[in-house]
């Protein structure tokens, strides 16, 4: 059973930054893609991030440039480094495990942008 802790949320204020922990037990993390999604309220879950065993990243738009994911298969974990945070990033922030088609998420964390 593949389990995920997200860790590293907070309340934030405009142009500050924060990073998020994502620490992997069970599974194959090094075989995995792993990735940071989203959901603001009232709004859908969205990718914010993704990055591929081989370390290929892919972002969504609105967060390019700012946001930086990373990962470390020693260690079994993917951060999320988030910079110049502004207040429509607020959301509650979730990591992701891919594999062979299947989907683990852990419980999120929340991210709020506010002064």
């Amino acid at each position: 059973q593949v389990q995920l802790v997200e860790s590293g949320g907070g309340l934030v204020q405009p142009g500050g930054s924060l990073r998020l922990s994502c620490a992997v037990s069970g599974g194959f993390f090094s075989v995995a893609t792993m990735g940071w999604y989203r959901q603001g309220p009232g709004k859908q879950r969205e990718l914010v991030a993704k990055i591929t065993s081989g370390g290929n990243t892919f972002y969504g738009n609105s967060v390019i440039g700012r946001f930086t994911i990373s990962r470390d298969s020693a260690r079994n974990t993917v951060w999320l480094q988030m910079n110049s945070l502004k207040p429509d990033d607020t959301a509650v922030y979730y990591c992701n495990y891919n594999r062979a088609s299947r989907d683990y998420w852990g419980q999120g964390t929340q991210v709020t942008v506010s002064s």
